[in-house]
């Protein structure tokens, strides 16, 4: 019986990837007249047919290529199931922008596993065309490993300098300088924040836009108002509550890393008495479901999650498709959504009329 060729066939044949030939067989740019030519005779001499209509390939073992999404946990202080619905909206982004370009995407979650493992996975399929890979909890080293790493890749929520790898990352500093800038239209001078102990590169860049923004908008930095957090839940409010109880006083407003620290940082405030916003006004970092739901609800820079991992997934393509184009960090910025949490001192300063 005769078996019809695919377009794997072709690619093994001319050493591509499969996103190469699909390129060539459906006339599209980005691919050197050498290898165009070698694709076509090849495609010539298999007696390749293009299926009807010159549309989308389908699944069965046609698409332009499969890209995997790498869910990396390393110590599990962000990559958790609190963050389950921010890491959800990555990847409806991600496959979006794969569907539109006739890729298929994959999922693989990695606790705890170690990097080198990681890499050496990659190379377990030959379908596979390039990952996006979350680096939300890896460091450069981490990130450094890659290097040996066949297959094109593209690093989400992180964004490191001098590296050479294309990453997509929210714009930290900038959506600081927002709630920060919030607090001060609502006239207040003395802010402080809630970092969090664990060292991302992500928690790292919202710490200095703190500092940055403060020195741009002439606020005095007050270093007992800064306060060390684990950044899940519990870990916040028992780290608050610590605090609390080891004679930390607080600012009357509070910016926080990101909203599960808010979460725990309000119930450790809270049961010291505190009010909300009546004592400290308080800004998240993520806009998570949940803070719009609190009591009062919690102003929080919303992150354009979908368009980051969407950003991503066409970045990765276009490095698939052009591996010698020059390397891309891409920043997306944030909204500021305003809610109840941050008290407006000018509104509550009588009138001298």
């Amino acid at each position: 019986m005769h078996v019809r060729p695919r377009i794997r066939d072709i690619a093994k044949l001319a050493d591509v990837s499969i996103a190469t030939v699909s390129l060539v067989l459906n006339n599209k740019p980005g691919v050197g007249k050498e290898t165009r030519d070698r694709v076509l005779e090849l495609a010539h001499e298999l007696h390749y047919e293009k299926r009807q209509g010159g549309g989308p390939l389908d699944r069965s073992g046609t698409t332009a290529g499969t890209i995997r999404f790498l869910k990396i946990s390393r110590h599990g202080h962000t990559v958790n199931r609190d963050h389950t619905v921010f890491i959800s909206d990555y990847i409806d982004g991600i496959t979006s922008g794969a569907r539109a370009q006739n890729y298929k995407i994959e999922v693989s979650t990695f606790d705890s596993t170690p990097i080198e493992d990681i890499v050496e996975s990659l190379g377990d399929s030959s379908d596979l065309s390039g990952a996006v890979v979350l680096g939300t909890e890896l460091s450069r080293d981490d990130i450094n490993a890659f290097q040996g790493n066949r297959l094109p890749v593209v690093f989400l929520d992180t964004f490191i300098d001098f590296l050479p790898f294309d990453f997509v990352d929210m714009n930290n500093q900038d959506s600081v300088y927002r709630a920060i800038e919030h607090f001060v239209q609502n006239g207040h001078r003395t802010i402080g924040m809630v970092r969090s102990s664990v060292q991302t590169r992500n928690f790292q860049l919202r710490h200095s836009g703190f500092l940055q923004t403060m020195t741009a908008l002439d606020l005095p930095i007050h270093p007992e108002y800064i306060y060390d957090c684990d950044s899940t839940f519990d870990g916040a409010y028992q780290d608050m509550r610590s605090a609390i109880a080891n004679g930390a006083t607080l600012p009357p407003a509070l910016f926080c890393t990101n909203d599960i620290i808010a979460f725990g940082v309000l119930k450790a405030i809270r049961e010291a008495g505190y009010r909300v916003p009546e004592d400290v006004s308080v800004i998240g970092f993520d806009d998570l479901p949940t803070s719009a739901l609190l009591d009062p609800p919690l102003t929080s820079v919303r992150v354009s999650k979908w368009e980051i991992g969407n950003a991503a997934v066409n970045r990765l393509i276009h490095r698939i498709e052009n591996r010698d184009a020059p390397v891309v960090k891409i920043v997306v910025g944030g909204t500021l959504m305003e809610r109840a949490s941050v008290k407006n001192l000018h509104a509550a300063t009588p009138s001298n009329t």
